[in-house]
């Protein structure tokens, strides 16, 4: 398989700013563009796993630039172009520091929280009688701190305007780009026989104070989807839903007994996980996109960013 590309760092002339976060590396240029890294790291519990992921980040590149074009008629985004598998240029905003996390079904972390008996999460009423995976009434927007090193945290939108986030007119628009946004993939999801369960977005702002969305949206990484096909009958029999998302690393660790708590240790990770997890992006991308593109798992990826980075102008090189 390809080197993944998991802690190379590219070094450009007219660079100004350079950001890592957990998967994704952000250099920002003297002109204000951005050009960002999709890595093949992989975190679960706000923690990085120890082992990359083959083409994980050419497949979310790819998932994200297509719903960022697909949405552009809904909330302008940052993104200009896709020059090199790993590697998108877009434009620079001030970043919002939440997430806006919208869930319309009781899953992963909404249910952990409802299995232990609380029946509120983010300031937001969750109705008695729900099973995992069920549906809620309407879809609920659950935010969360954005934070640059440790964990995100859970925050009320009373919260975030009492902490002065955003304005009373802001936290307005950003809940109705998250309703339609949210609307728009669930629509797409449906189309390709799957149900966006829940998801998250991210949005900055622009000098003139405009609102725009950021980084990915609707990849595994970011969201969570099940199987249209038999999700009535698995219901009805109470049992687990077949799902496309980045749940079973999660699953993964908990069974290895790592949650991201304290005194917790990260488990070695084996090659047929890292293997199998491959092929799992590879089967939502399939899914979701509706195409049969594969990658080229002979490709040196960074060497392949850096040639056509330097072909479009902008002089960098592997630091």
């Amino acid at each position: 398989m390809n080197p993944t590309w998991t802690d190379q760092r590219l070094q450009f002339k007219d660079q100004k700013a350079f950001y890592r976060g957990k998967v994704r590396d952000v250099y920002t240029l003297n002109d204000d563009r951005l050009v960002m890294v999709i890595s093949d790291r992989i975190s679960a519990f706000d923690h990085v796993l120890p082992a990359g992921i083959p083409a994980k980040g050419q497949i979310l590149n790819r998932i994200a630039t297509h719903f960022l074009e697909a949405t552009r008629d809904i909330v302008p985004n940052w993104l200009h172009s896709m020059p090199a598998p790993n590697v998108a240029l877009g434009v620079r905003c001030e970043p919002i520091k939440i997430e806006m996390v919208i869930r319309g079904y009781l899953s992963g972390h909404a249910w952990r929280t409802y299995r232990s008996g609380l029946r509120e999460l983010c300031g937001v009423p969750m109705p008695d009688g729900l099973r995992e995976s069920d549906p809620f009434p309407e879809p609920i927007i659950t935010p969360a701190t954005k934070a640059d090193e440790g964990h995100d945290e859970d925050i009320s939108a009373s919260e975030i305007l009492a902490r002065g986030i955003v304005s009373p007119a802001e936290w307005e628009q950003l809940e109705g780009y998250t309703r339609a946004l949210f609307q728009r993939g669930t629509e797409m999801a449906r189309n390709r026989g799957l149900i966006l369960v829940d998801t998250k977005y991210e949005f900055g702002r622009m000098p003139d104070g405009r609102i725009m969305l950021m980084d990915e949206i609707h990849t595994p990484d970011s969201s969570r989807y099940f199987y249209a096909d038999g999700y009535a009958e698995r219901q009805e029999r109470g049992e687990a839903q077949r799902q496309l998302s980045k749940e079973f690393v999660r699953q993964w660790l908990i069974e290895h007994g790592f949650q991201g708590l304290e005194g917790q240790q990260m488990p070695e990770i084996p090659d047929a996980f890292v293997a199998n997890t491959t092929e799992r992006y590879l089967e939502l991308y399939h899914k979701i996109v509706g195409d049969q593109w594969m990658p080229d798992f002979t490709q040196d990826v960074v060497s392949v960013a850096v040639e056509e980075l330097n072909r479009l102008g902008l002089q960098v090189e592997i630091a």
